[in-house]
């Protein structure tokens, strides 16, 4: 499953494709949680759950985000330059493709290493093996848009638009980037949490 959704979304240019294919490397993330069948495992997949909630529905989040304010943006060439005409959303996106791929500090990061320690401490080495394979593959695609909105210029340029003018979305994101990088930070409270769930459901 990790290798499947790495694969396609590795050709993918259109952004809300690319999330929909990296969604199903992030269920066998999950799976590993699963498979490890401990209580750290338990504790793991409901944190990545979470984690992954944040991450998701922020980075779709910006998509609807510019969709609403310009032509629909989906592929990839349409982000080149954002950070110069939309700096809040691409940095929020930014902040959403490094935890999406692992980067230290976000909630994605904190997820994957808790469901590979539980898979280690089941004997199931091959498999985080496979998972940080998997990750540094996913690398390429979500940095790949961090380089196009913030390495390269697109022709046009803009203001920054108020989010005073899309008070719900541009709300949702800040929560959704407090919520990722709170979760990366500060995970121990949140996992203490999921491992009493999880004593109390075992």
């Amino acid at each position: 499953t990790m290798t499947v959704g790495n694969i396609v979304a590795l050709r993918q240019d259109n952004i809300k494709r690319l999330l929909a294919y990296s969604s199903i490397a992030h269920a066998g993330y999950i799976l590993v949680g699963v498979i490890a069948n401990n209580e750290l495992g338990s504790s793991a997949v409901l944190y990545y759950l979470l984690s992954y909630t944040f991450m998701n529905i922020g980075a779709f989040g910006v998509v609807a985000f510019l969709s609403k304010t310009e032509d629909e943006l989906v592929n990839l060439n349409d982000y080149r330059g954002l950070a110069f005409r939309r700096p809040f959303a691409a940095v929020a996106m930014a902040i959403f493709m490094f935890s999406l791929a692992g980067i230290p500090i976000t909630a994605g990061f904190m997820s994957k290493f808790y469901v590979f320690s539980a898979a280690v401490q089941s004997g199931f080495l091959w498999l985080v093996i496979l998972g940080v394979i998997n990750s540094m593959i996913s690398l390429y695609y979500y940095l790949g848009v961090v380089v196009v909105m913030f390495m390269q210029k697109s022709e046009t340029a803009g203001e920054e638009l108020a989010l005073e003018r899309l008070p719900a979305v541009g709300l949702a994101l800040i929560i959704a980037v407090f919520g990722t990088l709170q979760l990366g930070i500060a995970p121990a409270r949140w996992m203490e949490a999921f491992q009493d769930l999880a004593r109390s459901v075992m």
